[in-house]
């Protein structure tokens, strides 16, 4: 590679991770901001949703059993709710039988009932009974109001323990942190049981067990007479909550449903009743098995990381690896997230590092998206009016396929020339328009054939066009390719003769017959961007080009339309029929150079006729007298100007 070459690459290279790095530094700042946003938290929440429950987790062993208060219960018991606190009070005695450890009742007993309701629950409740109380605030303009309801003073007096049932929510209304309240329910459901922790992990984020009905339930109306309905010893030595569960959710009597939203909601659309809820939250604290977020520090370091990972796997290119690698990064950071989650009971979320890793990794594929368009356009601009549309496409798709700079390639170089167009220029003189329209109506259609057959227009030169094929894309069948479009050339020449004639015919004028010479040569020529730093074109150099154009200038010598070199020659004897017609020598050269023409109909017997013509006009054994003239022009017509030809030379030879 030239020097100033690796000078441009270093250049861009430097340019390019720059601008690396000035996304990267944009990237920690925007999500530095977006991070403090409400929305953000609660996406960050939602992917703890998925993360934490995506090996869906059981309840621990030993967890509490669920009596529901569900719709066979209120169809069994066939009474209006709020049910009689004396079925309650049976509840509690039938539970306390069955060797029930601690007995809790998600349902808050505020007001008087029934006064002989009420003396029976209170009969029943002692030191193992956990009554739910609630706490909310009410907010007005003018003040803002805390107000808690607890169970009666005469149920708490003999021996029930109140706990507050009452759970935040978080901004899309889901379950999610374990409520702060010192007296919390399942925190004195873990003190009753003697499984109370030295502190209370409150506001950590909470580990679901499973949708609704994950822990073990049985009906209300099954706990009244568990020797009968129920396995032996079902409920012994178990924390038994007792609380609504309601599968269909009606509204009882009006007063709402408790149930609410949870981690698992997000997979399968349903709520979980509160006392669920309050069992998972008891396993949570007894087992020690809730989350704590990680904090601004840590949550930084992963998202300073993810930036550095994502600018690792862009610093030499974006295509299709980075696709793979990005993905791979993805769920990496997903993993690991649940890893933390499963192992340190730490939460960092993995939105942060995500999107900051897409912002980089997406930003430098659109720099370098934007950078690749660049270098397309320019392709197309500076080979568009030289080559077909078609491979435009081709080198745009894949700019490697060109080498700007000089390189050595074998090339089929093509020149041709309308014949007495100087004369025809001439009569025109005083029409410039009209020369010029013809001259263009001449040049559209040839170098239109020319970019059909995949050629590469090297230059203008007023009638005349240069043109080579084999560059600057790879074409295996250059030389075939450069004679069929040599004899394409021809027939263009023929019909644009058609249009003058008709239209010399409506005017009543002579028309302009235009005759045209094309010389082929194959071989080995430099090839690139030739000219200077403000101008250059994209051209052809060497003896191959000149004997291309010394072919075209001799063709007319011979009364032949084409004359093809040697090498050319040779590649497309297999599809064409090629005849020698002479030796030529090029200037600069001393050994002289075959050239030949294409015939399209000659019998095989002809063809061999004319082979030991030629032998015999290299040995300087031919008469002008020679009958082989006169039949060899009958058998092969294409070829009858060349013998012509052939016998006045050898005529004038004679009289010298």
């Amino acid at each position: 590679m030239r020097p100033q070459e690796k000078s441009r690459q270093a250049g861009q290279t430097r340019s390019r991770h720059l601008r690396l790095l000035v996304l990267s530094l944009t990237t920690l700042i925007a999500i530095s901001f977006l991070s403090r946003l409400p929305a953000w938290s609660l996406l960050e929440l939602r992917s703890f949703d998925y993360l934490s429950t995506v090996d869906d987790p059981r309840p621990p062993p030993g967890g509490p059993v669920i009596v529901a208060i569900d719709e066979p219960s209120l169809a069994d018991i066939n009474a209006q709710w709020p049910w009689p606190r004396s079925l309650h009070a049976e509840l509690i005695s039938q539970l306390r039988a069955a060797g029930a450890r601690v007995i809790g009742f998600d349902i808050i007993m505020a007001e008087p009932s029934n006064p002989d309701n009420d003396a029976a629950i209170t009969k029943a409740v002692g030191p193992d009974t956990v009554l739910a109380g609630d706490e909310t605030l009410i907010e007005t303009p003018q003040a803002s109001q805390l107000i808690r309801a607890t169970p009666l003073p005469q149920i708490t007096e003999a021996g029930a323990v109140t706990g507050i049932a009452s759970v935040e929510l978080s901004g899309d209304g889901t379950f999610r942190r374990i409520p702060g309240y010192e007296d919390g329910f399942a925190a004195m459901l873990t003190k009753v049981a003697g499984v109370a922790p030295e502190t209370l992990p409150a506001g950590r984020l909470i580990q679901s067990f499973g949708p609704a009905r994950s822990y073990p339930t049985v009906s209300y109306y099954q706990a009244l007479d568990p020797k009968n309905l129920l396995p032996p010893d079902y409920f012994k030595d178990r924390i038994v909550l007792v609380g609504l569960s309601l599968q269909n959710a009606p509204a009882i009597d009006k007063g709402g449903v408790d149930a609410f939203a949870t981690p698992y909601t997000v997979h399968t659309g349903k709520l979980v009743s509160g006392v669920e809820i309050q069992a998972t939250i008891y396993d949570n604290i007894r087992s020690g098995l809730s989350i704590a977020e990680g904090r601004l520090p840590t949550v930084a370091a992963c998202i300073l990381i993810s930036v550095l990972l994502a600018a690792t796997t862009v610093w030499r290119a974006t295509g299709w690896l980075t696709i793979v690698t990005s993905a791979a990064a993805l769920l990496a950071f997903a993993a690991v997230s649940a890893a933390g989650m499963r192992l340190a009971h730490l939460f960092v979320s993995p939105l942060g590092p995500t999107v900051a890793y897409i912002s980089v990794v997406c930003g430098q594929a659109a720099f370098d998206f934007a950078e690749e368009r660049r270098n397309k356009r320019q392709i197309t601009r500076a080979f568009a009016q030289y080559i077909s549309p078609d491979l435009v496409k081709r080198l745009s798709n894949d700019p490697s396929q060109l080498k700007l700079g000089g390189e050595r390639r074998t090339l089929s170089v093509l020149f041709s020339d309308v014949r007495g167009f100087t004369t025809i220029a001439e009569t025109l003189k005083d029409d410039p328009e009209q020369l010029t329209g013809l001259i263009n109506r001449l040049l559209t259609p040839l170098s239109d054939v020319v970019m059909d057959h995949g050629g590469t227009i090297d230059k203008y030169m007023g009638d005349c066009i240069m043109a080579f094929w084999n560059a600057p894309l790879d074409d295996p069948e250059h030389a075939l390719h450069a004679v069929k479009a040599s004899l394409a050339m021809q027939a263009a020449i023929s019909n644009l003769n058609r249009e003058l004639e008709r239209e010399a015919a409506a005017r009543g004028g002579k028309p302009h017959v235009l005759k045209m010479g094309v010389g082929i040569n194959t071989g080995e020529c430099i090839v690139g961007n030739m000219g200077s730093t403000r101008r250059f074109d994209y051209s052809c150099l060497g003896d191959s080009v000149n004997l291309a154009s010394r072919l075209e200038g001799a063709s007319k010598n011979y009364g032949v339309a084409l004359l093809l070199g040697e090498e050319t020659a040779r590649l497309v004897a297999g599809t064409y029929t090629v005849v020698e017609l002479d030796r030529i020598i090029v200037k600069g050269r001393t050994v002289p150079s075959p050239v030949y023409t294409v015939v399209h109909r000659a019998e095989a017997e002809a063809l061999a006729n004319h082979q030991a013509f030629i032998a015999a006009k290299y040995a300087g054994t031919l008469a002008p007298s020679d009958p082989a003239l006169d039949r060899l022009a009958a058998d092969i017509p294409e070829l009858a100007p060349y013998y012509v030809i052939v016998r006045e030379a050898l005529v004038e030879s004679g009289e010298e």
